[in-house]
């Protein structure tokens, strides 16, 4: 991996080590954040490749609060139990009460 993706990653992982429990947020709201507003699949990519740098990947899903990384996880239903273990509500793969579960970190972090 070239030294600038993985910086790329690394900032990405500080971003999402800061989503509260029982909270989500989506991969273009991590990119924005980080001034790459288009690159929501490279943070996509981060998370595929975050699972052994204790990083809460299952807290990030897509724009509409759906479980597109959930393949990326360790058996069938991982993400969204983990998800449901914090008290979030997922049906059909779906986060319900999105709106109210998001977290901007444009909007909590400095």
């Amino acid at each position: 991996m070239k030294p600038e993706t993985q910086s790329f990653y690394n900032r990405v992982y500080d971003v999402v080590r800061q989503i509260p429990y029982g909270r989500v947020t989506s991969y273009g709201a991590i990119a924005k954040y980080l001034g790459a507003a288009r690159s929501s699949r490279l943070v996509g990519y981060a998370m595929n490749n975050s699972h052994d740098k204790e990083v809460p990947a299952h807290r990030v899903v897509n724009r509409n609060g759906l479980l597109t990384g959930k393949h990326h996880f360790k058996g069938i239903n991982l993400m969204q139990q983990l998800l449901e273990n914090e008290g979030v509500v997922v049906t059909n793969d779906q986060i319900q009460n999105f709106d109210q579960l998001y977290w901007d970190p444009a909007k909590h972090l400095s």
